[in-house]
């Protein structure tokens, strides 16, 4: 509902803050919390107005909300595309209706023969096996 509080949870604060400050201070104290909100939104929006003047004509589509990590992805790495990271292919390929049919499976073929494979060439008595310090 607001901040993930459920009514409950509403109606619990509201009787909490009638019990804690009064019904003869809460108004005020009411009226102070949303003064308080108003001058931190507009001052956030007035320095939201001068990084855009400073940034200068070059940015003038410039969005704040872009800068959330999400949105960013989105926008600049993922674009337009509707399955940009290619899921639906994979899931045609692997449909699971196919493995519960009780046709037999279709043969795997390797991805390289073995024809292209080098051959393994056995060491001689006392030869090393080739070492690479990186790879360990």
């Amino acid at each position: 509902m607001f901040f993930d509080i459920g009514p409950l949870e509403m109606v619990t604060l509201a009787v909490m803050a009638i019990v804690i400050f009064g019904p003869d201070k809460l108004p005020k104290l009411i009226q102070d919390a949303v003064g308080f909100i108003r001058k931190v939104r507009s001052f956030a929006d007035s320095a939201k107005a001068d990084i855009r003047s400073e940034l200068g004509p070059e940015f003038k589509d410039f969005e704040f909300e872009d800068l959330n990590p999400k949105t960013f992805v989105r926008k600049n790495l993922i674009g337009e595309n509707p399955d940009p990271l290619g899921f639906k292919a994979l899931r045609e390929d692997l449909d699971i209706r196919t493995v519960l049919d009780d046709k037999p499976a279709a043969a795997a073929t390797p991805a390289e023969p073995a024809a292209a494979r080098p051959a393994v060439v056995p060491l001689t008595a006392g030869e090393r096996a080739p070492f690479d310090p990186d790879a360990t």
